[in-house]
């Protein structure tokens, strides 16, 4: 059986329950939650996405994150997904929510931030591999690579709002 996922409208409002798969197949509106991972110097987490996964396989992203599951917020997604996907338990700060109606179904994408200083340890079903990049190094790979078409529009923004300008010292609280 597949994750069990809230459908919600254009306002972020739940309708029922659905599982993942349904809401991907029959285009249903869901929630995802997705944190954009910075180290004490201010570079940004870059990741490829594992080859087997059933979702964008091989894919780089910004962003680590997942389904928001049903009566969980995106804050506490967010941090369950680090923990899973990287294996470190931090803090996430909320940033921005945006309609995403590309890819492979349309999502209320939540994006969050984190100040990572923990040791990675990547779950390897689900990244290939990742680096820590600056802000510069990311704006140049940002349209060269393959990266996951929510995950591109979510580093465009987060680049162009000057939070993801690059200046360390920042904190999440």
């Amino acid at each position: 059986m597949s994750e069990l996922v809230e459908h919600v409208d254009e306002y972020d409002r739940v309708l029922g329950i659905v599982e993942r798969d349904e809401a991907v197949r029959m285009n249903r509106l869901h929630r995802i939650a997705a944190t954009i991972c910075r180290d004490q110097a201010g570079r940004i987490l870059v990741l490829r996405r594992a080859e087997t996964l059933s979702r964008f396989p091989g894919h780089y992203d910004g962003m680590v994150g997942g389904a928001v599951d049903v009566g969980e917020s995106y804050e506490e997604a967010a941090v369950r997904e680090l923990a899973e996907e990287l294996g470190v338990r931090v803090p996430v700060r909320f940033l921005f929510k945006l309609l995403f109606r590309e890819g492979i179904s349309p999502i209320w994408l939540a994006v969050h931030e984190a100040i990572v200083s923990e040791v990675l340890v990547p779950d390897s079903g689900e990244i290939n591999w990742y680096d820590w990049l600056t802000a510069a190094e990311l704006r140049e790979v940002l349209d060269e690579w393959r990266f996951v078409p929510g995950g591109r529009e979510a580093l465009r923004r987060y680049l162009g709002s000057g939070i993801g300008s690059g200046a360390s010292g920042s904190s999440v609280g």
